[in-house]
């Protein structure tokens, strides 16, 4: 394979081309992960369903991708990621026209369990730890913190892109008399297409990519408790997350303050500029302070800034609150992935991964419900204050374990 002289203020030094394919699947589907997370809401109130209703099909989505992502980690090992990520990709393409053809509440349960579909702002699907493990194979560790700060900017910026789409259902309305229902499952099959462009970037990875890899990937072996304890304290935050979740989010922001969904996607587009634009800041002080500190004095303040959000009397102090979340709290991302690839074998990469994430998958999934719940009760906030009090805990948690396990570039 051949490095990319072209984009060298683009990727880190030393990256491979099959990472620009990735880095472009990242964004389409960031994208439609976008203006989904907030039209998902918008369209199921639509259909007449409240807000526990909500609550529980977020649930149900981040719960099948738990399993989802649960199934292919025991079958990583057998099977080449760019082929995994082939037949995801397909699966993303079928839930988009499948929304489109079902309303019931029932079906619809079984297809946001099957399906692709993500209610965060951030990626919780089978996508992430198959694109992490291929992506830590394409750059040297000296870079690898920079190219997953690069991974997760695109994420958030062309994420927040597709947040501001959120809008385009009532321009449809409005300027091709289109029925509101009928625009919104347009997004729904636009989604889809996202997938099968998705589809067509997988290929485009070389073939022999993984064949030229030095390690075979193998089970977790030594590694094995240091990922464990890192799982179920990614469990504990992704747990939190799961209260304030962007689809709830967005849907606290309707109920409180009677926000338009097109006022909504320009929120959340700022919330996305910010949370990129942080990210930009994270391996530099990542090589300076550590992956771990750079993890958890980046993420207390935001979960505080979390926690007043509902006690701002109104919405313009509300979302200053949000901002300065936002501004915080994803610069921890490429930090914890990075460290996660870095204090385990090569060859224990997608094992590592996958079971990272299959349990924060699986413990973001049941607090939705939970949060639609409290959201049924009052419009004040309860799921914000739990999410930020819980996120401190893991913070606290996670420093007190970790602080001095270092991975091998910062181990003078």
């Amino acid at each position: 394979m051949t490095i990319l002289p072209a984009l060298p203020s683009v990727l880190p030094p030393g990256t491979q081309r099959d990472a620009v394919y990735i880095l472009w699947s990242r964004g389409l589907r960031a994208f439609g992960d976008g203006y989904m997370s907030l039209l998902l809401p918008f369209y199921l109130t639509l259909l007449g369903y409240d807000a526990l209703e909500v609550g529980l099909l977020v649930t149900v989505t981040l719960l099948g991708s738990g399993v989802m992502t649960l199934a292919v980690g025991l079958i990583a090992h057998r099977y080449r990621g760019r082929t995994l990520l082939q037949a995801a990709s397909l699966l993303m393409a079928a839930t988009g026209a499948a929304f489109v053809m079902v309303t019931d509440f029932w079906p619809l349960l079984i297809v946001a369990f099957i399906g692709t579909l993500n209610p965060s702002s951030g990626d919780v699907s089978v996508f992430l730890p198959l694109e992490q493990a291929l992506l830590s194979h394409t750059v040297p560790a000296k870079s690898r913190t920079a190219l997953f700060a690069r991974y997760s900017l695109v994420g958030a910026l062309v994420g927040a892109l597709g947040a501001q789409s959120a809008g385009i259902p009532a321009l449809l309305e409005q300027w091709l008399q289109m029925d509101l229902k009928r625009a919104l499952q347009a997004m729904f099959l636009a989604y889809g297409l996202l997938g099968l462009a998705s589809l067509a970037l997988y290929r485009s990875i070389a073939p022999d990519f993984e064949a030229d890899q030095k390690t075979t990937p193998t089970p977790l072996g030594k590694s094995r408790r240091t990922v464990l304890k890192l799982a179920a304290l990614f469990s504990l935050d992704s747990f939190a997350g799961g209260f304030a979740v962007q689809s709830l989010l967005a849907l606290w922001l309707f109920q409180r303050f009677d926000l338009s969904v097109a006022t909504a996607g320009t929120v959340f587009f700022w919330v996305g500029v910010l949370s990129a634009l942080s990210q930009l800041a994270s391996a530099r002080i990542a090589a300076r302070f550590g992956l771990i500190n750079t993890m958890v004095f980046t993420h207390l303040p935001s979960s505080v800034f979390l926690i007043l959000v509902p006690f701002m009397p109104t919405l313009p102090l509300a979302l200053l609150f949000l901002f300065l979340r936002s501004a915080l709290s994803q610069m921890d991302v490429p930090a914890r992935t990075s460290y996660v690839m870095a204090v385990v074998s090569p060859a224990e990469r997608p094992a590592a991964a996958s079971v990272t994430a299959v349990p924060r998958s699986l413990a973001a999934a049941v607090s939705p419900a939970l949060a639609g719940y409290l959201l049924t009760l009052t419009v004040f906030g309860w799921p914000l204050i739990v999410c930020g009090a819980l996120k401190i805990a893991y913070d606290l948690m996670l420093l007190a374990m970790f602080r001095h396990v270092k991975p091998p570039e910062e181990v003078k």
